[in-house]
């Protein structure tokens, strides 16, 4: 077999979600590229205590369904926001999120809200405690806003002694 000559891309082979995304927001009008937040140093730090001791809470991306839209329609006014895990939705507000819709759905909430799931951990002990709310930082394409509704979750961890968020988001 002959040996295989050197190429020169200029763009990678695969389907980059980098690229794309740059080239979505340059179609669109934008001005300014798409910019990713990158962090020299994360704010994470190693357990200090068992698993089987800690509290975890979660933090979804989705959002309640009691809203002001009509299905299907954007949501509006979208906030961080804690609700109690007692009150387990039976369906989150994702309809106006992009994505393969005919491939998948969001009709299973537990598949991106495992509060069940992480109750019976609690129950057998692999976890302490699941947290008594969750969080919801719903989808938006803001840096800063994910900043502050980051720094939100945060004070809301502490005031309830998380030692652990799961973000799961969708």
């Amino acid at each position: 077999m002959a040996a295989r000559a050197d190429r020169q891309v200029s763009h990678r082979s695969f389907v980059s979600y980098i690229d794309k995304s740059r080239e979505y927001y340059s179609a669109s009008g934008f001005e300014q590229p798409y910019r990713w937040a990158a962090f020299d140093e994360v704010p994470f730090s190693p357990h200090t205590k068992p698993l089987g001791e800690c509290n975890v809470a979660v933090v979804t991306t989705t959002f309640l369904h009691h809203h002001d839209s009509a299905h299907g329609a954007p949501a509006t006014n979208k906030q961080v926001y804690a609700h109690p895990v007692t009150d387990v939705p039976g369906r989150m507000f994702t309809d106006d999120l992009s994505w393969d819709k005919q491939a998948t759905h969001t009709d299973d909430t537990e598949s991106f809200l495992p509060l069940e799931s992480l109750q019976k951990l609690a129950d057998n002990g692999t976890i302490g405690s699941l947290n008594h709310r969750f969080f919801g930082v719903p989808t938006e394409y803001s840096q800063r806003k994910t900043g502050l509704d980051a720094d939100q979750i945060g004070e809301w961890c502490a005031e309830d002694g998380v030692d652990i968020a799961l973000l799961v988001p969708l």
